[in-house]
């Protein structure tokens, strides 16, 4: 797990800054790599790489990372996860490795087979890929959108160029960058707390890779030129499968470090599924929970039950109110972004806590929700819609369902920023017709992936591309500041092929409550799970901070930023009452903090 950055122009020229400049934009990222940092000049590439050692921590294995012959160079943060299958099929084909690192096996992939390494790989990934003999530079980002990849093209009069990062706050310390805020994504983030809206992000100019996404650079001479594609788009696992077989593969797979890992345990059923299969595998592991001891749904009785069923040696990383106020503001400085949900406090609380243990890889279990039908309320309101839908067919009803999905999780509702938006914020964004348009094409790809299936399996494709893609960011960001490597290994490629295959009444059933959701799970895993977890309803390390909002609602009566977004009695609501008006005032404040670090207002 690391952190990447670098810099392309076309060949004869020199990119807008030195191998000393992307050195000052990588030692920003320093909390993504203490383990070492690389830098490679190439002349119009520039690479540069902050390593968090894992797999193979020898200097050997270091990136920037060379091919045999000098041609290619690799950067790359992340795990992949078949790499022992790959290394066995490029030595059959004449690979020579040096190391044992997965960083190489990657490297000899796409040497081998092209952009075509893409679908072979199987791992949480964003790589910067550049090939000298080719003159190209290849950027990717895994399917699901675990690890994070932003980028910003410009035009110069020396030449077009990129300059690309694992971070938005480094990219937008690129010295000639002038931060504007993107006012649409901004927008769309009162409504959906997610800091990116399909490619844009909340920085003008300023985009991410997609998950599943490729972006290829030509960089001839005089002929910059970029393309970009999806790679990936949920192809189903054709065979029959053992779930339970699966997933205990996936867990396996996700142990391998050459460093000490551990799991988060929430006491929900997904991370003691985890927990129990990695403690049968690799022996009692040490686990963690956090949140605030005897919230809703208090994590810390359900995780020591799980905790001692296992023998594991457990850790409570509690959160105070204090604490909430401190680290939430000062994780939208060192980010650069707004916070999305309150409990990513708490995901980097126990992420300190364990890494002051030693502990450097920790298992979480995100993603099953997504996968296999975690969501009774959306999931049943879906179903009631659609029953009322019939004949609404190709875009119609990608329109209506996508606007349903984003009412449904709406923080802010778009129906209400006509009152709540100035005036000319409004009519500037179009109504919010970047989010609808954005939203609307996620869905039309969703029931393309979902076929002739039921209705509620394209919602599940859709929620794994918006939902899925934002807990895994979330993850990413918490745990990567205090230079923790976070794995989701029920959020991996093959068991999304998997349950996409999977009939929607083995996932979901309307009308059973808890028991009516993530039905195949719960079955294959009920004999390994204490039978109160299994039955337990979703709570993901809860904090009460409607409560613990107040101390920082002094921030709106003092940001400019937000009186030139909001009109002054709403914004005035907001600030005397925030207990009552809570899902206005956690995005608001996270705004008003965010226009603060950045432009002091």
């Amino acid at each position: 797990m690391c952190g990447i950055v670098g810099i392309a122009t076309s060949a004869g020229a020199r990119p807008s800054l030195s191998a000393e400049g992307i050195a000052r934009l990588r030692d920003r990222m320093a909390h993504r790599g203490p383990d070492g940092a690389g830098l490679v000049d190439q002349g119009h590439v520039i690479l540069g790489h902050r390593r968090l050692a894992v797999v193979d921590p020898r200097p050997e294995a270091a990136q920037p990372m060379a091919s045999v012959t000098g041609d290619a160079w690799l950067i790359y943060n992340g795990e992949v996860y078949n790499n022992d299958e790959l290394r066995h099929e490029l030595a059959r084909a004449g690979a020579v490795f040096r190391t044992q690192s997965d960083s190489e096996t990657l490297l000899c992939a796409l040497e081998t087979w092209g952009e075509g390494a893409l679908a072979r790989v199987r791992g949480m990934f964003a790589f910067a890929y550049f090939d000298a003999r080719a003159n190209r530079l290849l950027l990717a980002r895994d399917p699901l959108g675990i690890k994070p990849l932003y980028y910003w093209v410009r035009s110069r009069r020396a030449g077009d160029e990129i300059v690309f990062a694992s971070e938005l706050q480094a990219l937008a310390s690129h010295p000639e960058y002038v931060p504007r805020a993107d006012t649409p994504c901004m927008s769309a983030y009162l409504t959906t707390i997610r800091t990116t809206l399909g490619s844009r992000t909340l920085f003008a100019d300023l985009a991410c890779v997609r998950p599943g996404e490729a972006i290829r650079v030509s960089l001839d001479a005089g002929a910059f030129r970029i393309a970009r594609h999806r790679y990936w788009n949920g192809a189903r696992e054709t065979h029959a499968a053992d779930l339970r077989g699966a997933i205990e593969e996936s867990v396996r797979a996700h142990l391998r470090a050459d460093v000490p890992v551990c799991s988060l345990l929430s006491g929900g059923l997904d991370s003691s599924i985890v927990a129990t299969i990695a403690t049968r595998e690799a022996g009692p592991l040490r686990t963690y929970c956090s949140g605030a001891a005897g919230g809703t749904g208090d994590d810390f009785e359900a995780a020591r039950l799980v905790a001692d069923a296992l023998g594991t040696t457990h850790t409570q990383a509690p959160v105070t109110r204090e604490l909430f106020a401190e680290r939430w503001v000062s994780m939208v400085e060192r980010t650069g972004v707004p916070l999305s949900t309150p409990n990513e406090v708490a995901i980097n609380e126990v992420a300190r806590r364990l890494r002051a243990d030693g502990m450097v890889v920790t298992l979480s279990g995100e993603g099953a929700d997504e996968l296999f039908g975690g969501y009774d309320a959306p999931l049943a309101a879906a179903q009631t819609w659609h029953s009322g839908s019939v004949g609404r067919t190709g875009r119609e009803l990608a329109r209506g369902a996508s606007r349903l999905e984003m009412d449904l999780a709406a923080w802010i509702p778009t129906r209400v920023k006509a009152s709540l938006l100035r005036a000319e914020i409004w009519r500037g964004i179009e109504q919010d017709a970047a989010l609808a348009s954005s939203y609307e094409d996620e869905f039309a790809d969703a029931m393309e992936e979902a076929r002739d299936d039921s209705a509620l399996q394209a919602h599940l494709a859709f929620q794994r591309r918006i939902n899925l893609t934002g807990l895994l960011q979330r993850l990413d960001s918490a745990t990567m500041l205090e230079s923790v490597e976070g794995r989701t290994p029920l959020a991996d490629v093959r068991l999304a092929q998997l349950a996409a295959a999977m009939p929607m009444q083995d996932k979901y059933v309307e009308g059973r409550g808890v028991a009516g959701t993530k039905i195949a799970l719960r079955d294959a895993f009920a004999r390994d799970v204490p039978a109160a977890i299994v039955s337990r309803p979703k709570a993901s390390f809860p904090l009460p901070f409607q409560e613990w909002m107040i101390g920082q609602v002094g921030v709106l009566a003092s940001s400019e930023s937000m009186r030139d977004l909001v009109r002054h009695d709403v914004l005035r609501g907001v600030i005397d009452r925030p207990n009552e008006t809570w899902r206005f005032a956690w995005p608001l404040i996270n705004l008003a903090l965010w226009t603060r670090r950045w432009w002091g207002r």
